[in-house]
């Protein structure tokens, strides 16, 4: 019998340039992948700042009556939750585009506006998933340090942005990793300050657990500003994937031609509605979040450990330096404690632990110890 022939190498699918220049890479190693790589489940996942405090009842119900209609297509305009937020943010169904978590509107807006090479300015260790889809599109990035007390330097993003030409100016405020926040004037005078045709790309995931007073008051139809929101931290609908821009209507307009029309599940849709339905609720989480940051602070306080401020669902603890700081990941992870560190100077040196229940934190507190006493007991190499 005679061998089946071999493809021709010519036959082999060609990846484009961009494509073939990209590194293999992924923005977050998910806590699955990691209980697999250790064999085991975490006891305490307080690594991906998913809110620890469930869902709305109402939430609850509505998944429960639609369960069985879970074979339907959403509706591709998501008008009724748009409706909804229209109502609650005092805008118009036209200055909302709703997408696959913010994760997803990030990649919809930067290729919308970067042209391959263009510059992009964001803080050095800021998002990662936000340097993933400006990588994916071909952009330039230009990084921006942030500052020693671990909060961004609006002052130098803004001189890079005018200085690079930069397209878009990416600020997460309440920011993610540090936790830190800006104000509205601070914030105010960045968007002021950008150079001609470039977009203040603002990522407020932790708004509700900012001062009301203290955001920028919503201008939809502002040219230079896009607000972009989620589901799913004071929401807790992280598994669900629902977020949604703020912009002027001639912006999202032309996200119509190249957004994913069915992206958002109908489930998911309703989930969000209904959650927005329940701000009683959402305010049970961020009050519950305030105390479990206060626990936290106290904690680094008995520990010697110096934490950062945080308007967010997380709190950072100081190790003193990136060497420490990847070793306490590794001996929280041996006691079944999933967390996250940021992988950026001067940030590197901390822990980043989601804010849990008060049984959590409890739980989480003596295996705390217990890892920072055999940190203690060891001679670690300088991290590279």
């Amino acid at each position: 019998m005679s061998e089946a022939p071999r493809p021709s190498p010519l036959l082999r699918p060609a990846f484009t340039g961009l494509l073939e220049a990209l590194p293999a890479t992924t923005p977050f190693v998910g806590p699955e992948t990691l209980e697999r790589r250790r064999g085991g489940v975490f006891a305490l996942r307080l690594g991906a700042n998913e809110s620890a405090f469930g869902v709305s009842p109402r939430v609850q119900a509505v998944l429960h009556r639609e369960s069985e209609r879970a074979n339907w297509y959403c509706d591709p305009e998501h008008h009724e939750l748009r409706e909804a937020l229209a109502a609650r943010l005092g805008v118009t169904r036209g200055n909302l585009v709703v997408g696959e978590g913010i994760d997803g509107l990030l990649g919809l807006i930067v290729r919308a506006f970067v042209e391959p090479g263009e510059a992009v300015v964001t803080s050095l260790g800021a998002y990662p998933t936000f340097n993933y889809q400006v990588n994916g599109y071909g952009g330039r990035l230009v990084f921006v340090p942030y500052r020693e007390a671990g909060d961004n330097d609006l002052e130098a993003l803004l001189a890079a942005a005018r200085r690079e030409r930069a397209k878009l100016l990416y600020l997460a405020n309440p920011d993610n990793p540090s936790g830190s926040f800006h104000g509205r004037d601070a914030v105010t005078a960045l968007l002021e300050g950008l150079p001609e045709n470039c977009l203040l790309l603002l990522d407020e995931a932790y708004a509700e657990f900012a001062p009301a007073e203290e955001l920028l008051p919503v201008e939809a139809e502002d040219p230079r500003l896009i607000r972009l929101r989620t589901f799913s931290k004071a929401h807790g609908l992280a598994g669900m994937r629902v977020g949604y821009a703020v912009a002027a209507r001639e912006i999202v307009a032309a996200f119509d031609k190249i957004r994913l029309h069915f992206g958002v599940g109908r489930l998911a849709q309703l989930a969000a509605a209904a959650a927005l339905d329940d701000q009683a609720f959402a305010g049970t989480v961020v009050r519950s979040v305030a105390e479990g940051r206060e626990d936290y602070r106290r904690l680094g306080q008995r520990l010697d450990l110096p934490t950062l401020p945080s308007l967010t669902n997380f709190v950072a603890f100081d190790l003193g330096s990136a060497g420490r700081s990847i070793r306490m990941v590794e001996l929280l992870g041996e006691r079944g404690v999933f967390v996250r560190r940021p992988g950026q100077p001067p940030l590197d040196r901390y822990v980043r632990v989601t804010v849990g229940t008060e049984e959590e934190r409890a739980a989480f507190a003596p295996l705390f110890a217990d890892a920072l006493e055999a940190l203690g007991e060891e001679r670690l190499e300088p991290a590279e």
